[in-house]
C-alpha cells in the first residue's frame, strides 16, 4: 500500500513529535521556547572593525531566526503533542470497539490506517515499544518497528500489516519481510493480516523467526490483552525461538539497487516454476540473481 507523499519541513517536525508521548511534545515546546528566547534576547554587538562585520551579520541572522522560532517551533511542537494525544485516544477507541464488538469480522470495516494503528496498540498492550513508520518508505513495506528487552539488549522486531478483506496473504510477502529482517538485523518479524495466509506462506514461516497473525488470532490477542489490563501482566506475543537469519539470504543483495533479495518462483515464461533471487524492491526494481550467485 503506497503511502508516500511530499511533505514540508513543518509537517515533518510535527509528524516526528506526534510519535512521542504527548507530554514529551509539550516538554519540547517549552524547552525550544526557553532556548530560542534566550538567543533572541541577546543584543547584537555592533561591528567596530571591518573584520567584525561577518560576525555581526551571523549574529543578526541567528537573532532573527530565534525571534521567529521562539514562537513558531513551540506551536509546531504543541500541534504534534495534540496529534499524539488524538492518536492515542483513537487507538484506544479502536481497541475498545474490537473487544466490545460481537461480530467476528470487526476488523474488516477498518481503513488500512486504522488497522495499522490497531495492530500497533495491540503490541503496546503486550509490552512492546512501538514506532509507526508506515510501509511506503524504503524499508520493504515494514509498518511498525517493535523493541523489547532481550538477553543482549533491546531486540528489534519488524511488523508488516496487510489489511486484505478478500485475499489470502501469499508467500512473497513473508519472504520480503524475511529479507528485510536480514538486512536490518531484526531478531524477529510479524506479518499481521485481517484475513488469512496461504499454505505456502505458512510453510515458509515455519522454522523461521517470522510469526504469522491472521484476523481471528489478532482479534483474540487484542481481546485477551485488553481484558488483562489492570490485572495480571501478560507475556508478550511469542515469536519462534530466536535464531540467526540465514547467512545465505543475508549475503544476497540486489546488483541494481543493493536492497536485500529473497527467493522467488517464476510464474510464467520459459523458466516457469524455477527459483531465483529477486529484489525486495520489486516492481520498482527488477534486479535478479540466479540461486548459485
Amino acid at each position: 500500500m503506497a503511502r508516500g507523499k511530499k511533505t514540508s519541513p513543518i509537517e515533518d517536525v510535527m509528524d516526528l513529535v506526534s510519535v512521542l508521548p504527548w507530554w514529551a511534545g509539550v516538554g519540547l515546546a517549552l524547552a525550544s521556547y526557553l532556548l530560542l528566547h534566550a538567543v533572541a534576547s541577546q543584543p547584537v554587538v555592533a561591528a567596530t572593525q571591518v573584520g567584525q562585520m561577518g560576525a555581526m551579520v551571523t549574529q543578526t541572522l541567528w537573532k532573527t531566526f530565534a525571534s521567529v522560532g521562539q514562537y513558531a517551533l513551540p506551536i509546531i511542537c504543541l500541534a504534534g503533542a495534540g496529534m499524539s494525544a488524538w492518536k492515542r485516544k483513537q487507538r484506544q477507541s479502536l481497541i475498545t470497539n474490537v473487544t466490545q464488538s460481537p461480530a467476528s469480522d470487526a476488523l474488516d470495516g477498518m481503513s488500512w490506517r486504522e488497522f495499522e494503528m490497531l495492530v500497533g496498540e495491540g503490541f503496546r498492550l503486550q509490552g512492546y515499544k512501538v514506532v509507526e513508520i508506515g510501509g511506503g518508505g524504503p524499508d520493504g513495506g515494514v509498518d511498525l518497528v517493535l523493541s523489547r528487552p532481550g538477553r543482549s539488549g533491546a531486540e528489534k522486531c519488524l511488523v508488516q500489516c496487510k489489511h486484505w478483506r478478500a485475499f489470502k496473504v501469499g508467500v512473497d510477502v513473508v519472504r520480503e519481510l524475511y529479507g528485510v529482517m536480514a538486512a536490518k538485523g531484526a531478531a524477529a518479524g510479524f506479518v499481521v493480516t485481517s484475513g488469512r495466509f496461504t499454505d505456502d506462506a505458512i510453510g515458509f514461516a515455519t522454522g523461521r523467526n517470522v510469526t504469522l497473525i491472521d484476523g481471528p488470532k489478532l482479534n483474540g490477542l487484542i481481546r485477551h490483552a485488553k481484558a488483562a489490563v489492570g490485572g495480571a501482566p501478560l507475556p508478550p506475543v511469542q515469536a519462534p525461538a530466536l535464531q540467526p537469519v540465514a547467512k545465505a539470504e543475508l549475503a544476497r543483495v540486489c546488483p541494481s539497487c543493493s536492497k536485500p533479495m529473497v527467493r522467488r518462483t517464476a510464474k510464467r515464461g520459459v523458466n516457469a516454476g524455477g527459483e531465483f533471487w529477486g529484489c525486495t524492491g520489486y516492481p520498482a526494481c527488477r534486479g535478479t540473481r540466479t540461486l548459485d550467485c
